[in-house]
């Protein structure tokens, strides 16, 4: 890299610098409280893991995001943590000892090797909450609601959400008594939504004309909440149908909390297929085109660890969601207080009280020309008569 070109950054890679940078601490701490009053206990995993413990049961999409490296200790493969949720069913399954439900949040800095997701960053800021050994539509509801009200905290509000269920097409796959190779096949062209090579390709297989018609009827499976009930009257077999009363049971309890939130259902959305079991869900905001939140349920995920229990939970990248509402006000804009540099016990005891106060003072470091005006001050301590007082300053 040439010597000018030092200051430019990887792809992906973002600093943020004040008002932005201030304005993400408050959402985190905001959030964070927010977390605690609905009984999810903060929690901090390592940067760097054993690769075993990032990728376990995640399948393969997230380790072709994953950093890895050659512990120098151990001789062993580590990575950098491109998602936290394999880490949250380890404290689960090893540090938690209770069969009743558990209650995680957490937020911080995960790396990607590739851009992806909410703002094509490789360094998300995220944050998230998972709900651990509860399996029922009470608990994804939570989850959902959590999602909702963290959207709503950081000043979003018109978004919608897509609903979806991979256990509908898993059910449908072992009725059909599919390979795994036929079964990734056809998940992945319902993903790509590419009709005519799913038509193609369900003509190859050896299964009844009505279960290559169930298939094929999943890309028109999608809108309102009716999409349910047609989906009743289109596909067969009772695990099925049991898929889609626990869809509906979710749907109709967040919507029986949250009336005015929008719904949007589709049937062939498997995203997280590879380790999601049930309800996925993803949070659009209009006019942008990439999630702005994701989450679903997960069940089994501790299993390598020694404890396989019901989960569920939603993350997102709150540098993302703050970058997407209006503009941070400007500290500068702020209540800022010029303090002359001065050996006064009673100027050093006023700016203590003041900053006591939450009040931002700038003091004037000593042999300096600098001025309140070109701090960019708004006030500054001035003293009139041997008491200090705070005055604003007025434009030469």
């Amino acid at each position: 890299m040439l010597k000018k070109d030092r200051w430019l950054l990887p792809e992906g890679i973002q600093e943020v610098l004040s008002p932005q940078a201030l304005t993400i601490e408050s959402q985190r701490r905001s959030l964070l409280d927010l977390y605690q009053t609905w009984g999810y206990d903060l929690v901090e995993p390592p940067m760097i893991d054993f690769l075993d413990s990032l990728l376990t049961g995640t399948g393969h999409d997230l380790q072709l995001m994953t950093f890895t490296l050659t512990d120098q200790i151990s001789g062993k493969l580590l990575g950098v943590r491109a998602d936290m949720t394999p880490q949250i069913a380890r404290i689960d399954a090893h540090h938690i000892k209770t069969e009743q439900p558990s209650r995680f949040c957490y937020i911080g800095q995960v790396l990607k090797t590739k851009l992806e997701g909410f703002s094509q960053s490789r360094s998300p800021l995220q944050v998230g909450i998972e709900l651990y050994g509860h399996n029922g539509a009470a608990s994804d509801i939570e989850v959902l609601l959590l999602m909702i009200q963290t959207l709503n905290n950081v000043g979003l509000k018109d978004f919608h959400i897509d609903l979806g269920h991979v256990g509908i097409f898993r059910s449908m796959a072992r009725q059909a008594e599919l390979s795994e190779v036929e079964e990734d096949a056809l998940f992945d062209a319902l993903q790509r939504k590419a009709v005519t090579e799913l038509s193609s390709y369900l003509s190859t297989l050896d299964i009844s004309d009505e279960q290559k018609q169930q298939f094929m009827s999943l890309t028109d499976l999608n809108g309102d909440i009716s999409v349910i009930d047609k989906a009743r009257s289109i596909l067969t077999g009772d695990e099925v149908q049991t898929e889609l009363d626990k869809l509906e049971a979710i749907a109709k309890g967040l919507l029986a909390r949250v009336p005015e939130q929008i719904l949007y259902f589709d049937l062939s959305e498997l995203r997280g297929y590879n380790y999601h079991t049930g309800v996925v869900f993803v949070a659009y905001l209009p006019g942008h085109g990439q999630e702005i939140a994701k989450g679903g349920r997960y069940d089994g995920i501790g299993k390598t660890f020694g404890r396989s229990r019901a989960a569920t939970g939603f993350s997102t990248d709150l540098t993302h969601l703050v970058s997407l509402v209006s503009k941070p006000e400007a500290a500068d804009s702020k209540e800022t207080i010029f303090a002359p540099a001065a050996a006064d016990a009673a100027l050093m005891q006023m700016v203590s009280q003041l900053r006591q106060q939450g009040k931002r003072v700038i003091c004037q470091l000593t042999d300096s020309n600098s001025n309140a005006q070109a701090l960019g001050c708004t006030h500054t301590l001035s003293n009139d008569s041997g008491e200090w007082q705070v005055l604003e300053v007025t434009s030469a």
